[in-house]
């Protein structure tokens, strides 16, 4: 089973332990081991990359360690890619 952690509670994403297939059953982990999620992949993610764990609408903030690390460029589902496609800065709009 592919891994994927989410470092805090408020967390959108989780982060890849390794490559993703689309279709992959993935186990959402917290950094204690506890799996509190399983969602299937809807696109490959690459190992580090991370994963929507929840729908994230466009324009609302992605987050990552409990911070925000990004906005929505467009509606993001769970078990999408997010990355530089779907996420813009949140300090420079439109970059």
């Amino acid at each position: 089973m592919k891994r994927s952690i989410m470092i805090n509670e408020k967390d959108n994403t989780g982060t890849c332990f390794a490559a993703i297939k689309a279709g992959d059953k993935v186990n959402i982990v917290t950094p204690s081991g506890e799996v509190v999620q399983e969602i299937i992949s809807r696109n490959p993610v690459p190992f580090g990359h991370k994963i929507a764990l929840s729908p994230i609408k466009k324009g609302e903030k992605v987050l990552k360690y409990g911070e925000v690390i990004g906005v929505a460029s467009k509606a993001i589902r769970p078990g999408d890619h997010v990355h530089v496609h779907n996420v813009e800065s949140a300090i420079v709009p439109g970059n």
